[in-house]
């Protein structure tokens, strides 16, 4: 990840992905995400909580931070256009 990518993806975290600026979108293109799965218990806003390369990087920043992965979605970022 170069450096802007990181700067970006610390920025994005907590962030709904709709709301990355283009600049962001672009530096983030093809990185995984996750997003907690909607449920009427949590009813959770869509905010990224972990950034990675690969769903398996994801799944090990969710469980760093004491996450269960099992209630996360994943998607990779598509570019913006």
């Amino acid at each position: 990840m170069t450096a802007t990518a990181a700067k970006d993806a610390g920025r994005a975290l907590g962030r709904n992905p709709d709301r990355l600026t283009l600049a962001e979108r672009l530096a983030l293109a093809g990185k995984y995400v996750a997003l907690e799965i909607y449920s009427p218990e949590t009813i959770p806003l869509r905010r990224i909580e972990a950034i990675g390369d690969s769903m398996a990087e994801c799944v090990r920043t969710l469980q760093s931070r004491g996450l269960d992965p099992r209630h996360f979605e994943f998607q990779r970022l598509a570019r913006p256009y």
